[in-house]
């Protein structure tokens, strides 16, 4: 007799790539000067969303928007770029937080009436999740964007890379 397990290690990968986004994103969030809260209130659905487009591959990019509220202006933007054939290596599951901390120091602390949004780029006709919709973008007119890496690989070919946009 013998005895078959199949894993379905790409649930894994996406499980692996939804946390550790989300924890960069607190990071980034808490090192630029704001208040985390908002970012935990919504934890559990911003992780059930990005799991459902990641599963379905969905899912381009997780950007947080930090604006002046009395303008509605841009002040700064991250962008967490989801890969879907990214090189497998030896299968590991990584997080590079170095560069990603650097980019943090070098973009610096947001003016402290600052509020930040959290949003989720996907493609047309992906699966609708409860409490996600459609949504603009604020402009990055005047903004530059510098590259950060790859910060992250969940196997399977499953990564991200990072990238923020500022006024510098």
């Amino acid at each position: 007799m013998s005895t078959h397990v199949a894993v379905n290690t790409y649930t894994y990968s996406v499980t692996f790539l939804s946390e550790k986004i989300l924890h960069s994103l607190k990071e980034i969030i808490r090192e630029s000067g704001l208040d985390p809260a908002k970012l935990a209130g919504s934890w559990a659905s911003t992780q059930r969303a990005m799991s459902t487009w990641l599963n379905t591959r969905d899912l381009y990019a997780v950007t947080l928007e930090v604006y002046k509220p009395s303008s509605d202006k841009l002040v700064l933007r991250w962008d967490i770029d989801v890969v879907y054939d990214a090189a497998d290596g030896d299968g590991s599951m990584w997080v590079d937080n170095d560069d990603l901390y650097y980019a943090i120091k070098k973009a610096g602390v947001a003016p402290s009436a600052c509020k930040y949004d959290v949003i989720l780029r996907t493609r047309n006709g992906r699966p609708d999740v409860e409490g996600w919709s459609s949504c603009e973008f604020r402009s990055t007119e005047g903004m530059s964007r510098h590259a950060i890496g790859t910060m992250a690989n969940a196997s399977n070919g499953l990564g991200a890379r990072a990238a923020y946009w500022s006024h510098q």
